[in-house]
């Protein structure tokens, strides 16, 4: 009996031993939550819906409708593919490795991604196609800027090639393990990764691929303004996920990133309606919910770090620069971004990436810069980034769309551009009268 004591006095010995050494590791899991799991589930959808049937309605409103079919074949194309891209090579590209300009392929189609791979407290594989509906948006966002004027073939390759060239990287540096991970760079949401890249690419575009035939004297107004409307509505309602969800969980990140995300669009839209107001007599439609995008693009690379006034600030902010770019882009500077992509999202985009230095101190309602961070070396680390950005989607835009133009052309004949897209390129019409 004696014995039978001992030897449980030194297995209860061991068992304590064991758990003190184990329970550091156990508790360094990850173990995934269900209510994180279920916001970005619920994120993922969102952002998807953004493109698929928002950003599609958006853009197919604002064209001549003899080119409303092609607008949402391209939207529904690019979707498609990016998704394919996205799993052979493009998520391995921006999330595996330790590179700093670039990931590496030990992840290609996503081969390490089980039912059991977490990223944080959320499947990996739920972080995977969040991150795959950031991929379809982005090469999206720059159909506005050569519609009605490029090669349904140019449009397929230059995304192809642009999302593993310029995205995918791009997204490395700034959300992987890349080097403006490494300086304290501050995008929680795209401003640098898609709207920066989205918006220079678009305006890199319109320069390459040229001006639609009239341009700007006897360019049609918008076909549909309630289709662009409605499209518009989906969209701010989608960016609920693209912001709130960018926290990769359902707290109180989230929820002030949806608060700050609402009032920035709302503000940025009455800013843009009172300007055309004031300029022209009357306020437009088409206008208003320019004026909303204007305001989430700008608030989105801050959203998870400012408070209220931040984002009261950044749609004040974006609504007037967006709209004094829309005017010097086109009417004085006569490039023909049709659908005002780099002029809204570009600069949008740019402006939040930079802003975000001051705006998320805590004297102004922000929840922090970067560790080791003051204003002012922020704020370089966020230009240094916009710029490093800027000029690699630049360059390799330009590259890219050179060498499509060998080799299959980049813009419809005279005649296809007369007829129209929907007919010349697609054999379909959107509307049928008679």
């Amino acid at each position: 009996m004696q014995f039978f004591h001992s030897a449980l006095r030194y297995l209860s010995a061991g068992i304590v031993f064991i758990n003190a050494t184990v329970s550091p590791a156990l508790a360094a899991e990850t173990v995934i939550d269900s209510g994180d799991t279920a916001w970005i589930l619920s994120a993922t959808a969102l952002v998807l819906f953004m493109t698929l049937p928002g950003l599609a309605l958006f853009y197919a409103g604002l064209v001549q409708s003899k080119n409303i079919v092609s607008v949402l074949m391209h939207h529904f194309a690019i979707a498609a593919l990016m998704s394919v891209l996205w799993v052979v090579a493009g998520y391995s590209l921006a999330f595996s490795g330790d590179g700093d300009w670039v990931g590496d392929m030990a992840n290609s189609f996503m081969r390490n991604i089980n039912i059991d791979s977490s990223n944080g407290t959320i499947p990996e594989s739920l972080f995977a196609t969040f991150q795959m509906t950031f991929a379809i948006i982005t090469p999206a966002l720059i159909i506005g800027a050569y519609v009605e004027r490029m090669k349904f073939a140019a449009l397929l390759l230059f995304s192809a090639l642009w999302l593993l060239i310029v995205y995918a990287p791009v997204t490395h540096w700034v959300w992987g393990s890349g080097i403006m991970a490494g300086w304290g760079v501050l995008d929680f949401a795209g401003g640098i990764v898609v709207h920066a890249t989205a918006g220079t690419a678009a305006l890199v575009c319109a320069l390459v691929v040229g001006k639609r035939r009239g341009f700007p004297t006897s360019i049609q107004p918008p076909h549909s303004p309630v289709l662009t409307m409605i499209g518009a509505c989906m969209l701010w309602v989608g960016w609920f996920g693209f912001n709130g969800g960018s926290a990769l969980g359902a707290g109180s990140n989230a929820g002030m990133a949806l608060l700050v995300t609402h009032i920035a669009a709302a503000t940025a839209s009455l800013v843009w309606m009172f300007i055309e107001w004031v300029r022209f007599g009357r306020p437009s439609l088409v206008g208003i919910v320019t004026g909303m995008v204007a305001g989430l693009a700008t608030v989105t690379p801050a959203s998870g770090f400012i408070g209220v006034p931040g984002g009261l600030f950044l749609g004040l902010a974006g609504g007037v620069s967006c709209y004094i770019a829309v005017d010097l882009i086109r009417m004085r500077l006569k490039i023909d971004d049709s659908l005002d992509v780099f002029a809204v999202h570009g600069v949008g985009g740019i402006l939040g990436s930079l802003l975000v230095a001051w705006l998320a101190h805590p004297a102004l309602g922000g929840l922090g810069l970067a560790n080791g961070m003051t204003v002012s070396s922020q704020f370089m680390v966020q230009f240094k980034s916009v710029g490093i950005t800027v000029l690699w989607t630049a360059i390799f835009s330009y590259a890219i769309l050179k060498i499509i133009d060998l080799v299959v052309g980049l813009r419809v004949d005279q005649q296809d551009e007369i007829e129209g897209l929907d007919l010349s390129q697609h054999g379909e019409r959107g509307y049928h009268t008679g």
